[in-house]
């Protein structure tokens, strides 16, 4: 689900709720240790080509919560070497795992930029993105980082798997520290389905209390009922928030907590006989576990959708899926694995734009091109504007899925006709 960067306030969530666990932002080394940049031009032949991932592998969130796209990233580029390199030169992948702290985010930036000397970072998923104003001091371009921060919406040479319309001057985020989303995923429900009541379920904890505040702002802007609840982060009462969900009648039900909450949210409604239309959930959850995650609801189970902007890993009736597919093999498969293919997909066209004379000015030229950008057809179009003022509407366009058992995630219409001009509603990270 994309409106109001759903990833990053995700991503702020699990900050808080792990805040006792984490390492505060910052790094061992001083600044100026970051500010040695590597060599710009690369000829073409030769030595291998290192590119840069930095993934929260082994955060406090679990050891798979983020590896999707690095994992989907390190598919296309074994591929991508078995087919002969970048213009006849291997691309040598190295990665990172910042354990999901601040300080360790400084130390892989460090590692990778001033050590390894990589030529660009792909794929980035960092639970703290302490370390993005150095790479963006650095020069160094981060192509097809997924927004858990809002790094990618402040600082130049960073450029997000979503794209971005905001100035990105490093100095705050978006337009003076606010950024922008749209209300598409309401729509869609309500023109597709004619839900009228939504349910917003939070956490009585800052970050989850906030992104569910901005649920509820965008629903109401579509015309919903909203029926607002939340419990208690330490003791939860999932069985009277399943009850109240029953008695209001909600057609949709949406939540700002983490995959535990959501799964015994389900197994009280499961135990109420609680149905709704949808029971929505985003791309980070979007993936093959589904029937282990929810493994005592299957009535919750079916209702079960994911919304987001790349095409469905099941779709494959579309070539560059069955591609993707092939290359992960038996691996079980996400969403965030395609997305993060798609990521080490735009940076190899960036490259191969640049034909024998590969720089960064050269990739980057590519990623800020007029046209939009969409890993042939894997996702829907990218640009990045730097825009002065936010835009106050927007025509916008949703990937939707829906779990069956025994199908798994099926698509519903095509992503690229899920269109609809919505509002842009004004939050702070």
């Amino acid at each position: 689900m994309r409106p109001f960067r759903v990833a990053e306030w995700t991503g702020a969530l699990l900050l808080a709720a792990l805040l006792a666990l984490t390492t505060a932002c910052g790094s061992r080394l001083p600044e100026r240790a970051f500010e040695t940049r590597p060599t710009a031009t690369f000829p073409s032949g030769g030595e291998p080509l290192k590119i840069g991932i930095i993934t929260s592998a082994t955060s406090p969130v679990g050891g798979d919560a983020f590896s999707g796209p690095r994992d989907g990233a390190r598919a296309w580029f074994d591929a991508l070497n078995a087919r002969g390199g970048l213009n006849g030169r291997r691309v040598e992948v190295v990665t990172c795992d910042d354990g999901g702290s601040g300080v360790g985010n400084n130390e892989c930036v460090h590692r990778l930029i001033d050590e390894q000397k990589v030529f660009a970072l792909v794929a980035t998923t960092a639970l703290d993105y302490a370390g993005a104003p150095l790479v963006a001091r650095a020069g160094v371009p981060d192509i097809g980082g997924q927004p858990l921060t809002p790094a990618y919406d402040t600082y130049p040479h960073l450029y997000g798997i979503y794209g971005s319309l905001a100035p990105r001057t490093g100095a705050a985020p978006g337009w003076g520290g606010v950024l922008y989303g749209g209300t598409e995923v309401y729509r869609w429900f309500a023109r597709e389905h004619g839900a009228r009541t939504a349910a917003v379920v939070a956490y009585n904890q800052a970050a989850s209390t906030a992104y569910a505040r901005l649920i509820s702002d965008g629903l109401r802007a579509e015309g919903y009922r909203v029926v607002e609840e939340q419990v208690d982060f330490a003791l939860p009462n999932f069985r009277a928030v399943a009850a109240d969900l029953r008695a209001q009648g909600a057609d949709l039900v949406f939540d700002a907590m983490d995959t535990h909450g959501n799964a015994r949210l389900c197994a009280a409604m499961e135990e109420l006989g609680v149905k709704v239309t949808a029971k929505v959930t985003n791309v980070q959850n979007w993936n093959a576990t589904v029937p282990r995650d929810y493994a005592d609801s299957p009535g919750c189970r079916a209702s079960l959708f994911a919304t987001g902007s790349s095409r469905n890993y099941e779709d494959t009736g579309q070539p560059a899926v069955r591609e993707f597919r092939a290359a992960m093999g038996d691996r079980p498969l996400s969403q965030w694995q395609l997305e993060g293919w798609a990521a080490a997909m735009w940076f190899t066209d960036a490259a191969l734009s640049c034909g024998d004379r590969l720089s960064r000015a050269c990739v980057e030229e590519f990623l800020n091109r007029p046209e939009p950008y969409t890993a042939r057809g894997l996702l829907l179009p990218v640009r990045f504007e730097k825009l002065a003022e936010p835009p106050k509407t927007r025509d916008t366009c949703l990937s939707v899925a829906r779990w069956q058992d025994g199908r798994g995630w099926v698509s519903q219409g095509d992503m690229n006709t899920n269109c609809a001009t919505v509002p842009q509603l004004g939050y702070r990270p």
